[in-house]
């Protein structure tokens, strides 16, 4: 099954640029190959408030988008392919097997913070959850299939 290695990758992915956030070299976008900034610039034209770091063999940028400012990370490799997109949403932005989902496993819970993440060709909701001192960090794929979870 494709989806849970693509979530653990991307839980696996998460926590290695957590605990290389030390070693990131900041970047202008002067200092960017060509392929990356020219692929950027036509992923994300409206893109603002921009931010570049190197790690490793990657080039991470955030950015922000909209009228809300919405938050986004995204990663691309020295060829200019994007690797993966984070993107901060709202609740009502989930698909509806998803808010099924949420509504169905945890009835009394609401809906903090729901990220949605595109790689390899898929994508996958991250949806905070709480009810009281209890919370969760639920991975759910498009269709409502929960894929992991684990206590926030």
């Amino acid at each position: 099954m494709k989806t849970p290695s693509i979530l653990s990758a991307a839980f696996a992915a998460v926590a290695l640029l957590a605990g290389t956030a030390l070693h990131a070299q900041k970047l202008t976008a002067a200092q960017l190959p060509a392929p990356v900034t020219t692929a950027f610039a036509k992923a994300f034209p409206k893109a603002m408030d921009i931010e570049w770091k190197q790690k490793g063999e990657q080039y991470k940028v955030e950015f922000e988008t909209g009228l809300f400012r919405n938050d986004h990370e995204a990663w691309f490799d020295a060829t200019g392919k994007l690797l993966r997109h984070e993107e901060e949403v709202s609740a009502s932005d989930l698909p509806e097997a998803v808010k099924a989902a949420i509504a169905k496993d945890f009835p009394d819970f609401r809906t903090d913070d729901v990220k949605r993440i595109e790689a390899e060709g898929a994508t996958t909701w991250i949806v905070e959850l709480q009810n009281g001192p209890t919370e969760w960090k639920v991975a759910y794929d498009a269709a409502g299939k929960q894929l992991q979870k684990q206590a926030d």
